[in-house]
């Protein structure tokens, strides 16, 4: 190494699969970019194992599951990704599992964890703890088919070997460590070495760049739910505010105790199971197929309502009957150009919506004319051409799609889709339940039966529209109130409610539960209040007028809302109380937009840093705490996913600035016990 360059030193905060991600674009891209021989040390910091990270650890209930089939998850780019750097394919997680599902002499089994090297990192684990040694795992990979909805000890096996690949696709010049701890705060000079203090260590880590990707984050409680904990103190009650599922201490509800639960999504769906198959709880199929709960008598009895009323709906599980419809048609680059160019304030409603509409349309019923031709009554050439010239919401496209698709069933109704309970109510709690009974196995029964498969090409057309949306936000051409109500507001509920719904077979569960008594459904625009009096929260609904619910606990059944000045990232904290990051907000003369996200660079990922006045040249931030938005750290295989493409920008970059450097920043002798990971 003598009179050579000295070793360049990067810091990644996180070590969960945004980080994984970016540690295989800096492999795939090694190659073309990084210098012969040059030796790059990355330092990875995460309490929780690298690869999975806190929410895909191995260390959580069996129960909680995925919302996602087997085959829809990749950490890898293929023949669609539109990325600068190689395309280099890899399984998805049903590919990956499938190896295990007979024995393989030519298959190499994953590699042990390396004993931790001298000074104040380790080598990362294989599977950290060994979750390929886990037998309910092992029995779960081996019959995992690619429509099975996997565990999410599944999915941490299948995180960990990503990243255990990743590390051997490495070059030999390129180091990583992993300390097991927490980064608490990053100081230095924008145009020098960047110092990284870790919970426990005395000496910092020296940097000449640093990354943060945490991932998801938890927060403070908000002050609604501030007020219902002090509430639920003074009473002797439980209040639980926004909290990652696996986390939740649900231990002090009590059997039978009525619970108010807000919300009706994932974070719910993952607390029921908790609640009653976690308290021993059991399933039983009858003869005619019907699902009964058969309770253990310790769980509780939960009052579920939301702002719809109704669950997320039900994940599809078939497959596209036609040929994938092909996108972008209606939302891409060329409409979101158009859009830039008429160079006036968007309002995402009135001038957005209707393009994504049209595209989410299009996507519908692409498969409906080549999947089921027989339910259509025009040539798909016909109708395309027409299609493609009218505007969504105009009387000829309704005159259109009626006149082509004869049942109204396989017509797609956005309104009817976003608010089913909207101008209903019931006289008697019992005559809900069984509405909404109904709905659910009609939502399920239909989720699950490929005569439907329209709705899954109304999905794939969901998701570009997702993965398209964040250009032409980054372009700050959204008014502030649009910002706030109809992208961050409407439009992320909308997604979820349709894009991001449990396995069908969750909603069979909820069904028998309901049977059951164990869940009761309190309706649409639930409001929570207390009363003092007799020291109970309280519920009502417009779905059941003159009906109120009286509980002696709460649950807030979704995640955390992004809240920088509430996060709980000591990191992220102590940079935002020092002013060297600044939170997301959107000014215009009629409203002030706080989204609660980390500012950065849309080109790049770096930070804005408010005390240089723009992007910090040393720290970039990358996935779910920041404003670039739609960037989920894995994603569904050929679908040019936005995660794999900024991962590789920033790779890129990363190599470019670090490989340029002639000096290191880690000073002589710091001693911190860099291994090369045996392949």
């Amino acid at each position: 190494m003598s009179g050579g360059p000295s070793p360049a030193t990067l810091v990644v905060v996180g070590a969960g699969p945004r980080a994984t991600g970016l540690l295989e674009r800096i492999a795939a891209n090694a190659p073309e970019l990084w210098p012969e021989g040059r030796e790059l040390h990355i330092h990875l910091v995460d309490p929780y194992p690298p690869g999975p990270g806190r929410i895909w650890r191995h260390e959580q209930s069996p129960l909680l599951r995925m919302n996602s089939m087997a085959e829809d998850v990749t950490m890898f780019t293929d023949e669609t990704s539109t990325v600068d750097g190689p395309v280099r394919p890899g399984p998805s997680l049903a590919e990956w599992a499938a190896r295990f599902s007979a024995p393989d002499p030519h298959r190499t089994p994953l590699s042990p964890g390396l004993p931790a090297p001298p000074g104040q990192g380790e080598a990362p684990p294989a599977a950290g703890p060994d979750v390929l040694a886990d037998p309910e795992v092992l029995a779960e990979l081996r019959t995992l088919s690619g429509t099975d909805f996997p565990t999410r000890r599944a999915q941490s096996a299948y995180l960990t070997w990503v990243f255990r690949r990743a590390l051997a696709d490495l070059p030999p010049s390129v180091t990583v460590e992993w300390h097991r701890t927490t980064a608490t705060a990053v100081t230095g000079p924008a145009d020098g070495p960047q110092q990284v203090r870790l919970a426990g260590r005395a000496a910092p880590l020296t940097a000449d760049l640093v990354v943060l990707a945490q991932g998801h984050l938890g927060a403070a409680p908000a002050p609604e739910h501030r007020a219902h904990a002090a509430f639920a103190r003074r009473h002797g009650r439980f209040h639980l505010p926004p909290e990652f599922s696996a986390d939740a201490d649900l231990s002090a509800l009590r059997p039978g105790e009525h619970v108010l639960v807000r919300g009706l999504g994932l974070a719910f769906v993952d607390l029921v199971a908790l609640l009653t198959e976690g308290r021993g709880g059991a399933y039983r199929t009858g003869h005619d197929g019907t699902l009964t709960y058969l309770p253990s008598g310790r769980e509780p009895v939960l009052h579920v309502g939301s702002r719809r009323g109704v669950p997320y709906h039900s994940k599809t599980r078939y497959r596209l009957q036609g040929p994938t419809p092909p996108l972008p048609r209606h939302f891409g680059p060329a409409a979101i150009d158009a859009l830039l160019a008429e160079g006036r304030p968007l309002d995402l409603r009135r001038d957005v919506w209707p393009l994504m509409a049209k595209e989410i349309g299009f996507g519908h019923y692409h498969e409906l004319f080549h999947g089921h031709p027989g339910r259509t009554a025009l040539p798909w050439p016909d109708f395309a051409a027409a299609y493609d010239r009218l505007d969504w919401y105009s009387d000829a496209m309704t005159a259109l799609i009626a006149e082509a698709v004869p049942d109204p069933a396989d017509r797609l109704d956005f309104e009817a889709l976003d608010r089913p309970l909207e101008g209903l109510s019931f006289a008697t709690p019992h005559a809900f339940q069984e509405h909404l009974r109904a709905y659910v196995a009609r939502d399920v029964a239909r989720r699950e039966d490929p005569e439907h498969s329209a709705d899954l090409g109304a999905f794939l057309a969901l998701l570009s529209v997702y993965g398209h949306l964040p250009r032409l936000v980054a372009a700050g051409r959204l008014t502030a109130r649009s910002l706030a109500h109809d992208l961050d507001g409407w439009w992320h509920g909308f997604f979820s409610f349709l894009a991001s719904g449990p396995p069908g077979f969750r909603l069979r569960q909820l069904l028998a539960l309901s049977r059951a008594g164990i869940v009761r459904f309190t309706g649409a625009d639930l409001r929570v209040d207390t009363d003092e009096a007799t020291g109970t929260f309280t519920a009502t609904s417009p779905t059941l007028p003159g009906h109120t619910v009286h509980a002696t606990a709460l649950i807030e059944a979704y995640l955390p809302r992004p809240s920088l000045d509430r996060t709980a990232d000591p990191l992220l904290r102590s940079l935002y109380r020092a002013g060297e990051l600044a939170e997301e907000v959107v000014t215009d003369p009629a409203h002030t937009h706080r989204s609660g996200l980390l500012a950065v660079s849309p080109a790049d990922g770096h930070v804005v840093d408010p005390l240089l006045g723009g992007r910090h040249p040393r720290r970039i931030a990358l996935g779910a705490p920041t404003n670039t938005r739609a960037v989920a750290a894995f994603a569904r295989p050929r679908t040019d996913a936005p995660a794999f493409r900024q991962n590789d920008a920033v790779a890129r970059a990363l190599l470019r600035t670090l490989g340029g450097r002639t000096r290191s920043a880690a000073p002589p002798g710091s001693g911190h016990g860099f291994v090369r990971l045996p392949t």
